[in-house]
């Protein structure tokens, strides 16, 4: 049996057209969290952060696999919430203003009694230091707007204005924090190359 893809079963929520804006509902998730702030280009507490996040998340996944049900699943993306006190002012330009909350969704045999149990031994906490940071909670957003923008991520800004005009356009507010979510992994992609879902709950206005 191939492992469970939740981006495959969840296409609704993770795999928004390249360039069209569209509304859509998300399911409530668990997640591994771990909050910062500051520009992620060049903080090293955004790195530790990240590291933590795939440390935990693949200890999770061979926990899993390892136990009674034998269940395999894929490793989720990297997901992002951006923001600033005043969202009116949010900027992709001003990145040092960013305050974030990365995080990585979990499959529903993920408990928070499994995530204490395995992130409490001491050999992992050796492998990533901000293991301690990390929190396991459920995460809800309801009804968001979303896009598909190909290519770096400094180039993001007209892909933003673009979801936000057609949030203005479909008669919907702002509501809730700037997400990203990085199908593809920088490391190894080509920058023309990265996946990213731009998405923002909405609100009627």
């Amino acid at each position: 049996m191939p492992p469970l893809d939740l981006v495959r079963e969840l296409k609704d929520a993770y795999r928004p057209p390249v360039g069209r804006a569209v509304l859509a509902r998300i399911p409530d998730l668990g997640y591994l969290m771990i909050d910062g702030k500051g520009d992620p280009n060049t903080s090293d507490g955004y790195r530790a952060a990240v590291e933590a996040l795939y440390t935990a998340s693949y200890a999770l996944k061979f926990t899993i696999k390892r136990g009674t049900s034998g269940l395999d699943h894929k490793v989720m993306p990297l997901e992002g919430l951006w923001w600033v006190p005043d969202m009116e002012q949010f900027s992709v330009e001003r990145k040092q203003d960013w305050q974030w909350t990365m995080m990585i969704a979990q499959p529903a045999a993920v408990t928070p009694e499994l995530v204490a149990e395995t992130l409490g031994t001491a050999k992992l906490r050796k492998k990533a230091e901000a293991l301690p940071r990390l929190r396991f909670a459920p995460f809800a957003e309801g009804l968001v707007a979303q896009i598909m923008h190909v290519g770096p991520y400094a180039d993001e800004a007209p892909t933003v204005a673009a979801l936000h005009g057609f949030i203005a356009e479909q008669g919907y507010a702002l509501s809730g924090k700037h997400h990203e979510i990085y199908l593809k992994d920088p490391r190894r992609t080509a920058p023309e190359r990265l996946r990213t879902v731009i998405r923002q709950p909405v609100t009627v206005r």
